[in-house]
């Protein structure tokens, strides 16, 4: 007769709690163009990988009201890990909407697969782009990492909230706005001087129709801009990648003490 060890099945199920919100709320493994059998099955075999090295000591009385808790303090671990991800991205799609409106691609909307919503052109290029650089950089690994590290700084049942990590949380936040005007600055400064110009074409030669003239030339320059400034971006989004990686091991080191 096999004995079922109930403490193990509630270890193991602690673990892929806090496996399957990393991979939902990360960005590739969270798509919604990844089949669900296959999310699913990543974190089932990722948890089995990972259950082997996690010890910790089980309370001697652990009922089903510390159990719900406990399941819910591994929800919000591995949701914060990769909302710190998802930040960095929306940033970047932040920015490539901004970049959009002045080339005039305010109307010119996609649908995005990741979110099934519509953004603009720009906006999933420049997404898009990020995401290959991600894969490219291997950076994708360092969620790998931070899913096993997560469990050596912060056990299951281990979890400590606390004001400074809400303070952090929104201090990455508002960092969405920054990595959107660096990003985007490039083309913002390009169509900008190209406003300027029409401007000045305008008050000194009324005869051109600057309305006609300027629409095909802004978006132009636009995309000149941007292919322009793609080496740059590559360089912009290396250095973030880095700065996320100490990003998401401050917060697991903080939620562990």
């Amino acid at each position: 007769m096999i004995k079922i060890n109930t403490s193990e099945i509630i270890r193991f199920t602690l673990i892929l709690v806090r496996v399957s919100f990393i991979f939902m709320m990360v960005p590739v493994f969270g798509s919604r163009m990844v089949p669900r059998r296959v999310r699913i099955g990543l974190a089932v075999l990722m948890s089995f990988l990972i259950f082997p090295l996690v010890r910790f000591d089980m309370p001697s009385e652990f009922g089903l009201m510390k159990l719900i808790p406990g399941f819910f303090s591994e929800m919000l671990i591995g949701m914060t890990i990769g909302f710190i991800t998802e930040l960095m991205f929306s940033g970047i799609q932040v920015a490539g909407q901004i970049a959009g409106y002045q080339m005039g691609f305010g109307i010119v909307n996609v649908i995005d697969p990741m979110t099934s919503q519509q953004v603009s052109i720009t906006a999933q290029f420049y997404y898009l782009f990020a995401v290959l650089l991600f894969l490219a950089t291997g950076t994708h690994r360092l969620f790998i990492q931070a899913l096993v590290e997560s469990f050596k700084y912060i056990p299951p049942l281990g979890a400590r909230f606390s004001g400074y990590n809400l303070r952090k949380l929104v201090a990455l936040a508002g960092d969405i706005f920054v990595m959107a005007v660096k990003v985007g600055a490039p083309v913002l400064a390009i169509t900008l001087f190209t406003q300027v110009v029409l401007g000045i074409v305008a008050r000194t030669v009324p005869q051109i129709n600057v309305f006609i003239v300027g629409f095909p030339l802004q978006i132009g320059i636009g995309l000149i801009g941007i292919g322009l400034s793609l080496p740059l971006l590559a360089t912009l989004l290396s250095s973030t990648f880095r700065g996320m990686e100490w990003d998401i091991f401050s917060v697991i080191r903080m939620m562990g003490q």
